[in-house]
């Protein structure tokens, strides 16, 4: 694997009846709130602290700080047993200016997969490294130096990071595909760590099934949002995780909250999801400090991002087509994605697809005879377009299973009832929707999904 590319501070335990004198000499932070972290919310706030420290001095592409928070993250993913295999400098590159070249550099650590069929594919893990730097500023007409620490921008991506390759590591056992985990260098000048990541450096690109996106995850409390460029088999995934327990759940959003790696891996045609808390006051100014973090959200976010990017590790391939298709489809027939609309079509009172599968589809679907006695099974992706006026056209199978079963799930879905059409600036317009239909089998036949 490792041809493929060319301090951690220990935790101390204090004595809770130790000495007031004593004690005091081992706080560094102004209050007591610290004491009651649990052990991700003290890694998290430790990674943080020093990630947008004022010794980084801003992280701007190519500087000392960007390189000694690739240091950092290196030494952090080997203390916890991962392979970094971009070395101790990272996977160094270059960008051309127009006086010099500047250098900068990508993390890259390995944690292999068990499955001998699937363990030659990869799930990418990123989060950028870089921020602003060091700006003047004209005040009064007095120039003042700023540092745009970027503690939420995104040092709090990078350690979600961290603590996600740790849980995984812990649970490496349950990974059937490998995992790459990626600190890109000089994200903010156009995603050149990603781009050279992929057109330069790692040679198997077309192994790559998805790409987990961290970026701007510390102001949970605002929001915290989920960006799959309307993938279906990402939504569907979404989906099903928001139907288990969850210490927190993202609002799926078809408006991309602003441009970071996952469009360099979406450019490779490569299905991605970026996981963010989305804009917040503080960005890209020198206010973004430790002080705006929501700790405890984070952690909620850090276990639902683990159990998300397990299912993804252990799940069948997402594709990639519905994005592109839908540009053409938009471009062409003046057809609008499901979650772009501003009020999305409903079926019988909801906007929620599942009521349409519950309520339809597994109602009247039935099983093929045929595929019963032969054990068929799985789940058909199908396509479809709702019209201005509410009706189902335009019935399609994506990914199919059995020609039987991709036959009867496209003769459930074309007899729907009308639909309430959906809405973009109060006008009706088409809307397009990918959804599975699953047919699954028990001892006694078919059962269907309730």
């Amino acid at each position: 694997m490792r041809n493929l590319f060319k301090p951690l501070a220990a935790l101390a335990f204090i004595l809770l009846f130790a000495a007031n004198d004593s004690f005091a000499q081992f706080r560094t932070d102004s209050d007591y709130s610290s004491l009651y972290d649990s052990e991700t919310v003290a890694a998290l706030r430790e990674h943080i602290r020093f990630i947008s420290s004022a010794a980084m001095e801003g992280r701007k592409p190519g500087s000392e700080g960007e390189y000694e928070t690739a240091k950092y993250i290196t030494e952090i993913l080997e203390s916890y047993d991962i392979d970094v295999i971009s070395g101790e400098a990272g996977d160094v590159f270059g960008l051309k200016g127009e006086t010099d070249t500047l250098t900068s550099r990508n993390v890259v650590a390995y944690i292999p997969g068990y499955d001998k069929a699937l363990r030659d594919h990869y799930i990418v893990i990123g989060a950028r490294m870089d921020n602003l730097g060091v700006l003047d500023i004209n005040i009064d007409g007095q120039k003042h130096e700023r540092i745009m620490y970027g503690a939420n921008g995104n040092a709090s991506g990078v350690a979600t990071l961290l603590e996600l390759a740790r849980m995984l590591k812990t649970n490496q056992v349950l990974m059937r595909r490998s995992v790459l985990l990626i600190g890109f260098g000089a994200s903010s000048m156009m995603e050149a760590g990603s781009w050279y990541f992929l057109n330069r450096s790692f040679k198997d690109v077309e192994k790559i099934d998805a790409m987990i996106n961290l970026d701007i995850l510390g102001c949970g409390a605002s929001g915290f949002y989920a960006f799959t460029s309307s993938n279906p088999d990402m939504n569907a995934q979404l989906d099903a995780q928001a139907r288990e327990l969850q210490p927190i759940v993202p609002t799926l959003t078809a408006k991309e909250p602003f441009a970071s790696d996952h469009r360099s891996f979406y450019e490779k045609e490569i299905p991605s999801v970026l996981f963010t808390t989305g804009s917040y006051p503080e960005y890209n100014t020198d206010k973004d400090t430790e002080s705006i973090i929501d700790y405890d959200t984070m952690e909620r976010e850090l276990e639902y991002i683990f159990n998300y990017t397990l299912a993804t590790i252990n799940g069948p391939r997402p594709i990639f087509n519905a994005s592109s298709e839908l540009k053409k489809r938009v471009a062409d027939d003046n057809v609008f994605a499901y979650y772009d609309c501003d009020v999305r079509p409903s079926f019988l009172g909801s906007a929620d697809p599942k009521v349409f599968l519950e309520r339809w589809v597994y109602q009247y679907i039935k099983y093929p005879e045929e595929c019963i006695y032969n054990g068929i099974q799985g789940r058909v992706l199908v396509d479809f377009i709702i019209d201005e006026k509410g009706k189902v056209t335009d019935v399609k199978v994506l990914r199919g299973v059995d020609e039987l079963l991709d036959a009867e799930a496209v003769r459930v879905v074309k007899a729907s009832p009308d639909w309430k059409p959906g809405r973009v600036r109060g006008q009706k317009v088409k809307s397009e929707i990918s959804l599975y239909v699953e047919f699954r089998l028990e001892k006694k036949g078919a059962k269907r999904r309730k």
